[in-house]
């Protein structure tokens, strides 16, 4: 048997089923939702909350259900990167960014956000402060120390890969007190402003057991919603909601490089990690990270943007879309400068209108269905599934390439796919098919 064919039958077997119950009890209204990052500074011209709430109504009939905001906080001015400095540098955790507006302002958002049937999460920081965070000086015993027992910049890793962050420094999870005055912290969020949980930044330096305890004592006030950035299944056991997919991102940019369609079945054969059952995860072709630091979508996927956000909001996992998205986002935003997105009138808007209409609407694509078989249909180029629930069934198959491709094969409509064309055929409903 080749290499192919024997990735192929073992991709055809395949499953994703998660091993054991998680304990976390998802809020109801996740079981469909569908987020939407927005990048708070670059979103309009005057980086205003004001705006983004003014954008709601657009979101919400684009199929937003979840509203994440990258950190609000006031930005340290010690150590800042570039004329503004990180959002991850937060000078203060009870307070909103002056350069976004005020309290009342995210309040008013937040507000209208709910009367929209939609929800809000707040990106939050626990791994490092600003150095001009009043706790450095009130508690300098809440923060992690060098071999000189100084307060120092967090680092990361070691040798060539060692990497120093000079504009924070860590907090250390060992104090007690620390524990206690962060998840008062976040507390104050959702008694004061009613937000309804957090994006947890660097989620993976932070003990499990703190996870734990915080979402705990959160949902004592109201039943929360938690993402980590992390992909550590354990996280997923009692505290947090989602996890990034960063493994599955990293497989869709490999795969768009060469139409590749074996490396995405492959993926799915043999798993990388295996998480609680009932798990979300988020999957995306961009964020703030990706978009600023590894390249634009033009970059990574080309023509063939399109085809891969099918991917990405159809497989098990919960579909992300990154501020400008729905613009055709064609370069990377800064970081620490102003660089506002241009907007052009929404182009994409209907297609990703679309894509979380069908997540709302189909069962077989909700997040707490990882149930997942993927289909062969004899081309190096194709790429085909199906998820099923409760006799319910959606197909989809997608060509990743520039050229006219066939497609043939047990459970598949066989014809032919024009370039970076998909369909998604429903059963018991007719086929929805479209291309570039």
């Amino acid at each position: 048997m080749s290499n192919r064919a024997l990735l192929l039958a073992t991709a055809l077997a395949f499953s994703l089923a998660p091993f054991a119950s998680a304990d976390v009890v998802h809020p109801g209204w996740a079981r469909n939702a569908t987020i939407y990052e927005v990048n708070v500074r670059q979103y309009s011209p005057d980086s205003a909350l004001s705006a983004v709430t003014k954008d709601l109504p657009r979101l919400k009939t684009m199929g937003i259900d979840i509203v994440w905001l990258m950190p609000i906080h006031p930005i340290g001015k010690e150590h800042r990167k570039g004329p503004l400095g990180s959002y991850y540098s937060v000078a203060d955790y009870k307070a909103v960014n002056p350069e976004f507006g005020t309290m009342d302002d995210l309040k008013t958002l937040v507000a209208r956000a709910h009367g929209l049937g939609m929800k809000v999460i707040l990106d939050w920081v626990p791994n490092h402060t600003a150095w001009d965070n009043p706790w450095v000086k009130d508690h300098p015993e809440w923060y992690l120390k060098d071999e000189t027992g100084k307060i120092g910049p967090v680092t990361f890793g070691s040798g060539a890969d060692k990497q120093v962050w000079e504009d924070v420094v860590g907090l250390d999870y060992k104090v007690p007190a620390l524990r206690a005055a962060m998840i008062d912290a976040m507390a104050f969020w959702i008694k004061t402003a009613d937000v309804d949980g957090f994006r947890e930044d660097v989620a993976t330096n932070v003990p499990v057991d703190f996870w734990n305890e915080a979402r705990r004592e959160l949902d004592k006030i109201k039943p929360v919603f938690m993402l980590a950035e992390s992909d550590k299944p354990e996280l997923q056991q009692d505290a947090f909601d989602m996890t990034y997919g960063w493994d599955f991102y990293h497989v869709l940019v490999k795969s768009a490089k060469t139409g590749d369609a074996d490396v995405l079945r492959d993926f799915f054969a043999h798993p990388p990690k295996t998480y609680p059952a009932g798990s979300y995860r988020m999957e995306f072709t961009s964020d703030h990270d990706e978009n600023s630091w590894a390249g634009s979508d033009t970059e990574l996927y080309g023509k063939a943007f399109k085809p891969y956000a099918v991917i990405a909001a159809t497989v098990p996992g919960m579909p992300l879309v990154y501020s400008g998205q729905e613009s055709g986002l064609d370069k990377r935003l800064k970081f620490f400068e102003k660089d506002p997105i241009a907007w052009k009138n929404y182009p994409l808007a209907d297609f990703y209108r679309g894509l979380l209409t069908l997540k709302h609407d189909t069962p077989a694509l909700w997040n707490d269905n990882a149930a997942m078989d993927v289909l062969d249909p004899h081309n190096a180029h194709v790429f085909a599934f199906r998820r099923a629930k409760d006799g319910h069934s959606v197909t989809v198959t997608v060509n990743l390439s520039d050229k006219v491709q066939v497609v043939k094969g047990a459970g598949l409509k066989p014809g032919a796919l024009k370039p970076y064309a998909w369909t998604i055929s429903l059963k018991e409903a007719s086929t929805r098919k479209s291309a570039r």
